[in-house]
C-alpha cells in the first residue's frame, strides 16, 4: 500500500480509503459477515482510514463499522465520520450526536469528524449555531482528534469556508468529470495551498464510470484499458489528493482497488490513458442534451439560479441514465434558489450564451425532470 502525507497532520493516510456507504446488502440490510470480510481484508492489506457517517445504510453503518472493528482492528486504522448538520437545532445538539456516534462505533474517540455536506445554507446554519464553538471544546477534550468537512456546494462557498477556519482535512467530489463541478480542480488546489488535507469522494461518479455504456464503453474496450484503473490512478497522480475514498460492494472490488493503489508510482498516468480521458470527455460532450459549455457567460443570473450547475446535472442524469443521481444532487445538494425552479423565464442569460441555448424554455424540463416527486426521496 502507497501512503501519503495527510495535510498539515502528523498522519501518513492510505492510498485507498474504505468508503462504508455502499456496503454489500442482503435482505435490504448490510451482509455483515461479506462487509466484515471486506473491511478485514482492506486494512490486513494496508488500508488505515475508514469513512463512514450517521445516516449511511439507514443509520446502520456506523453501529456495523463499530463491530467490524472489534477484535484489534481499531488500533490499526482511523475513523472518519460526519455530523448530521441538518439535524442540530442548537448547540448543545452536537453533543448528545456525538456521544451518539461514539457508543455506536464502540470507541472513546473519533480520529477525523467531518461537518457534513456543506453548501451554503448548511454553512449558514454551522455558523449561528456556533457549531465550530462546540467543535473546538470537543477537540480540547478529545473525543475528536481532527475537524474537518465535506462538501457538495459552489467553488466560492468551498472557498469561503476553507478561508474561515483553520481546518485539518475536506472533502469533496471530485473524478474526470467532474474537474468543474461543486469545489472541482480549483478548490482542490486552494485547499492543498492552505494545508488541508484533501479527501477524495465518488472517484468513479457512483461507479458510473467504472461500468461505461454505449460509445464510451466501445472506446475504452478499443483502446484495452481498465477503466477502474486508470480513473484511479488519474487521482493519485495529482499530488493534492490525500486519499481517496472508495464504497466498495464486493470482495473483486476490493482487491482491485488494492492492486491499483499498491502498484503506484510517480506520473504514472500515460499520454495514451489522457488521451482515452479526452476522448470519452468529447463523448460525452457530444451525447450531452444541452450543449452547455460551462462559460459562465450567463451568469450572474438576476434571480439566482445556478444555470450550468443545473444544466450538468440534467446532463448528466441523461447521458449516464442515472436520474437519480442527478436528483439527489439537485434536491439535496443545491440551494433552492439556485434551482432551475427559480428561473422567471426573463431571457437575459440567453443573450449572453454563445452557445445559443434557450435557456428559459428548458429550465422547466430540467426541474420537472430533477425534482423528487412524492415518495421518491
Amino acid at each position: 500500500m502507497n501512503y501519503r502525507q495527510f495535510g498539515k497532520t502528523d498522519f501518513k493516510v492510505s492510498a485507498l480509503g474504505f468508503g462504508a456507504m455502499r456496503l454489500p446488502q442482503k435482505n435490504g440490510e448490510i451482509d455483515e459477515q461479506e462487509a466484515t470480510r471486506m473491511l478485514h481484508y482492506a486494512v490486513d492489506n494496508g488500508v488505515n482510514y475508514i469513512d463512514t457517517a450517521w445516516p449511511y445504510h439507514n443509520e446502520m453503518s456506523e453501529p456495523f463499522v463499530g463491530r467490524a472493528l472489534q477484535n484489534g482492528y481499531r488500533k490499526k486504522v482511523k475513523i472518519a465520520t460526519k455530523q448530521p448538520c441538518w439535524l442540530i437545532e442548537k448547540k448543545s445538539d452536537c453533543d448528545t450526536y456525538l456521544n451518539q456516534q461514539l457508543q455506536r462505533l464502540q470507541t472513546d474517540h473519533i480520529d477525523f469528524y467531518l461537518l457534513h455536506g456543506l453548501f451554503s445554507s448548511r454553512w449558514e446554519h454551522i455558523l449561528k449555531t456556533d457549531i465550530l464553538g462546540w467543535a473546538q471544546d470537543a477537540l480540547k477534550d478529545g473525543r475528536i482528534g481532527h475537524i474537518g468537512f465535506s462538501f457538495h456546494g459552489t467553488l466560492p462557498v468551498f472557498k469561503d469556508i476553507i478561508d474561515h477556519y483553520n481546518w485539518d482535512f475536506c472533502q469533496i467530489q471530485y473524478n474526470y468529470m467532474n474537474e468543474e463541478f461543486q469545489a472541482g480542480t480549483k478548490g482542490m488546489e486552494y485547499a492543498h495551498q492552505k494545508g488541508v488535507a484533501v479527501v477524495i469522494m465518488e472517484p468513479l461518479l457512483g461507479g458510473l464510470l467504472a461500468v461505461p455504456q454505449g460509445r464510451m464503453k466501445e472506446i475504452w474496450d478499443t483502446s484495452g484499458l481498465d477503466p477502474v484503473d486508470v480513473a484511479l490512478r488519474w487521482l493519485w497522480n495529482k499530488p493534492e489528493v490525500a486519499t481517496v475514498l472508495s464504497g466498495m460492494s464486493t470482495m473483486d472490488q476490493v482487491t482491485q482497488n488494492i492492486a491499483i493503489a499498491s502498484s503506484l508510482n510517480a506520473n504514472s498516468v500515460s499520454a495514451e490513458e489522457l488521451a482515452v480521458i479526452e476522448r470519452i470527455l468529447a463523448v460525452f460532450d457530444e451525447l450531452s442534451p444541452i450543449p452547455c459549455t460551462k462559460c459562465e457567460y450567463c451568469m450572474p443570473c438576476p434571480n439566482g439560479v445556478n444555470i450550468p450547475r443545473n444544466f450538468d446535472l440534467y446532463n448528466q442524469a441523461i447521458t449516464y441514465n442515472n436520474l437519480f443521481m442527478g436528483k439527489a444532487h439537485y434536491n439535496w445538494h443545491t440551494e433552492e434558489s439556485e434551482r432551475a425552479s427559480s428561473c422567471t423565464e426573463c431571457a437575459l442569460c440567453e443573450e449572453k450564451c454563445p452557445q445559443g441555448i434557450k435557456i428559459s424554455e428548458l429550465m422547466p424540463q430540467v426541474h420537472e425532470t430533477l425534482i423528487f416527486k412524492d415518495g421518491e426521496a
